[in-house]
């Protein structure tokens, strides 16, 4: 339980559901080649849960003094698993991980396509050693890794059986991939701000220079807010262009239901919150539009064949 704990668990299973669910929920429903098996796709997936466990590990390493105080329930390293292990277990799921990666590289035979894994992997280290200091690049960063899960779908997947012949059709299935990408670029990254809010007790004592401790709790959750404007306006114009003009009814119902309501909830609740309870609260939330907003790909899916 120590173990599951330390690497977050419950973050990784949502990691390995989103990329299943691209794969067979919308790329298998179409009518395209596609450059791994179903096996060396299940690869693809435990590469990247295995980096993002290994990034979780590190940044627990890191995180001790910090979490004492914001988390204390959550401090595993040195509670059960020693510093000394977690190093080693870091370093089992990095490589582990890394060498998966070089394997499917060589397998779409674009050996280069591995220093995607390890730069990953060194971005994850940087990330909990000294990035996550600086102000704005620490959540840019979290929130770029979480879009580029996304996205490596169709560099393993897509671009290595892109031909001539469906060239079009496999540009269009990548822009899919990459609206996604982007809006999971923009939810994390406002929750990575929320989540700064909440925890600034414990990063001021560290020294950290996170947005709220820069400008005040007040000031970070308005900044919060107007970013959050950006995606309601974006999905508003988005469910306009792509599925009410395609007459996608359920989609449409879904979108605004699982998607927006919760945004605008998000946004009006950002205006009165001011506990660290209150901000967990809007992290949940930007949780569940994260879930809902990728789980809109299986209903899209649906809705489409039901209406052929």
């Amino acid at each position: 339980m120590k173990f599951l704990k330390l690497i977050r668990f419950q973050n990784l299973l949502m990691l390995a559901f989103m990329q299943l669910l691209f794969r067979y929920a919308f790329l298998k429903q179409q009518d395209i080649p596609l450059a791994l098996a179903d096996w060396q796709y299940g690869l693809l997936v435990l590469s990247t849960v295995l980096i993002a466990a290994a990034g979780y590990v590190i940044n627990n390493i890191y995180d001790v003094a910090t979490d004492s105080i914001n988390k204390p329930n959550n401090v595993v390293i040195g509670k059960g698993i020693s510093e000394t292990a977690g190093y080693n277990i870091y370093i089992v799921l990095n490589i582990t991980g890394v060498a998966i990666g070089f394997y499917l590289s060589n397998v779409i035979m674009r050996p280069g396509f591995a220093t995607l894994f390890i730069l990953i992997a060194s971005l994850l280290y940087f990330y909990a050693t000294s990035l996550k200091q600086i102000m704005i690049l620490g959540n840019f960063i979290v929130a770029f890794l979480l879009a580029f899960s996304v996205l490596i779908i169709g560099v393993f997947d897509l671009f290595p059986a892109t031909t001539e012949e469906n060239r079009a059709q496999m540009a269009s299935l990548f822009s899919i991939l990459t609206d996604y990408a982007l809006f999971a670029f923009m939810i994390n990254f406002i929750r990575e701000i929320i989540k700064d809010i909440e925890d600034v007790n414990g990063d001021y004592n560290q020294g950290m220079n996170t947005l709220p401790i820069a400008i005040g709790n007040s000031r970070a959750a308005k900044i919060a807010l107007g970013f959050a404007v950006i995606p309601f306006i974006l999905t508003l114009l988005y469910i306009d262009k792509y599925f009410i003009e395609n007459n996608l009814l359920i989609v449409t119902f879904y979108a605004f239901a699982f998607v927006l309501t919760p945004l605008l909830y998000f946004i009006v609740k950002t205006f009165t919150a001011k506990s660290q309870k209150d901000f967990h609260h809007l992290s949940t939330v930007l949780k569940f539009i994260l879930l809902f907003g990728i789980l809109s790909i299986l209903v899209i899916t649906l809705n489409i064949k039901y209406n052929a």
